[in-house]
């Protein structure tokens, strides 16, 4: 069967170029799970964080391929909603483009939290709910504009992010170099194991570790969003996805090795930033001061791709199941979904009133993180449970594709092994337990939505 090339049924512009697919790709693997999560990682892990990281590179690597083979099988998916739609059924694919709107809503809660925690490090009077507030009206006006300039702000998002961890590793290195000195000792290398070990904390330590890191990994997907809205997608999604594991490697572990190198693991406060805690401690405070602006840029960002997400989510739902009456399908001058964008925008507020309620911006960080993981795994697990019916249905897909999984069905059994493992781990540590008690009420409201829609249409 001939794949379908046209486009004539999207609405969206296609004026997202390489430049800007391959920054939101880095963008959406470098989020405050690092700046903001790595303190408590490494309090759970000590230095077996490194492995951690190093096992979620290769299994999002894997992912990536396997839902970049899927989006290049038929150009006319937009997103994942699409396929699991199309592979797994009408409800599959409700269920998907719900769930992951609403791990954007919750991320996106986690990220204007992280982002208000960050401004009090320069204004610690200045209420968090109201840096919240501002947060989300700058990022929703932006998004109502043009896809493009998305884009362009992610792109120099993105650049920030790059250059300072590049920039923490090379100054990180001349410090060890020196064997400067700090209130631990000397920076030096043998910090990794001279503190208990690799697994200071045993293999249960390590294990718990997975969840704030997963977390880190949120937003990687985003690809498999921006493919509607991408230029030459056949180039641009697999360069894209094949740069992954390189970046991994050079941000997460090179950036926490230099970290746990000049403060051993054990000294590390998790309640903050090793980032800035580090600059502070050699006595730049300015550098602090800029680690927690690009903080900030980072949560921004995050939260801005959450709202750009969330708003083609909701176009595509509105197209697939309101068929032409959806308040959500209409777009403005610049091809953008601007009710979807309000939306997602307004319900992020939630956030600013959590931020009035509970003080305790960690307290709330870590609910709405679990959520969001527990919802992403569940995103994930159907993308791949898509691929293992993709590749039993169209063999001559898979056979034509010029970007195939390695490993095929074998690789997607391993990765749906790894989700299922992922959720059990979540169960274990008590403030990830509370999200995850609260996860199935979401998926009887989804039943229920989606039997109210049914019913509308066929009325």
């Amino acid at each position: 069967m001939e794949q379908n090339h046209h486009f004539d049924d999207n609405n969206l512009q296609r004026t997202l170029t390489n430049r800007h697919i391959q920054l939101i790709a880095i963008g959406g693997a470098i989020g405050t799970g690092l700046f903001l999560g790595a303190g408590k990682s490494i309090h759970f892990a000590g230095p077996s964080i490194l492995l951690t990281y190093a096992i979620l590179g290769v299994i999002f690597f894997l992912f990536m391929r396997l839902l970049g083979e899927l989006l290049l099988s038929n150009l006319n998916y937009h997103s994942f909603t699409d396929i699991t739609k199309d592979y797994l059924g009408e409800f599959a694919g409700y269920m998907t483009g719900w769930t992951y709107w609403f791990c954007w809503i919750v991320t996106g809660m986690a990220e204007v939290t992280a982002v208000a925690q960050f401004i009090n490090f320069w204004w610690p009077d200045f209420p968090t709910w109201l840096s919240a507030l501002i947060t989300i009206l700058f990022l929703m006006t932006l998004n109502l504009l043009t896809a493009k300039l998305f884009g362009e702000l992610e792109f120099w998002f993105a650049i920030i992010k790059v250059i300072t961890i590049i920039a923490l590793i090379l100054v990180g290195i001349f410090l060890i170099i020196i064997q400067f000195k700090t209130p631990f000792g000397h920076a030096s290398l043998t910090h990794l194991w001279s503190h208990g070990g690799w697994f200071p904390n045993g293999i249960n330590g390590f294990l718990l570790s997975f969840q704030m890191a997963v977390f880190s990994f949120v937003g990687i997907e985003l690809i498999g969003v921006t493919a509607g809205e991408a230029q030459d997608p056949e180039k641009t999604l697999p360069k894209a996805i094949n740069n992954v594991p390189i970046r991994i490697i050079l941000f997460y572990v090179g950036a926490l090795t230099i970290i746990m190198s000049i403060t051993p693991w054990d000294q590390i406060n998790p309640e903050l930033s090793p980032f800035v805690e580090l600059f502070k401690m050699i006595g730049i405070v300015f550098a602090a001061s800029l680690i927690n602006f690009v903080v900030i840029t980072s949560a921004s960002s995050s939260c801005n791709s959450g709202i750009f997400s969330n708003s083609r989510m909701l176009y595509g739902l509105s197209k697939h199941y309101a068929k032409g009456t959806g308040f959500f399908e209409k777009t403005n001058k610049t091809g953008v979904p601007a009710n979807a964008v309000i939306f997602s925008s307004a319900l992020l507020l939630i956030s600013v009133l959590l931020n009035y309620m509970i003080p305790n911006a960690s307290q709330v960080f870590t609910l709405v993180t679990t959520l969001a993981t527990v919802f992403f795994i569940v995103v994930w697990s159907l993308i791949t449970i898509s691929y293992m019916v993709y590749l039993k249905r169209r063999p001559d897909l898979h056979q034509a594709s010029k970007f195939k999984t390695p490993g095929g069905m074998a690789t997607a059994v391993v990765l749906l092994a790894f989700f299922i493992f992922m959720f059990a781990l979540l169960f274990m540590a008590p403030d990830t337990r509370i999200g995850v008690a609260l996860t199935p009420l979401w998926f009887v409201l989804i039943f229920l939505m989606y039997r109210f829609d049914m019913k509308g249409k066929k009325a």
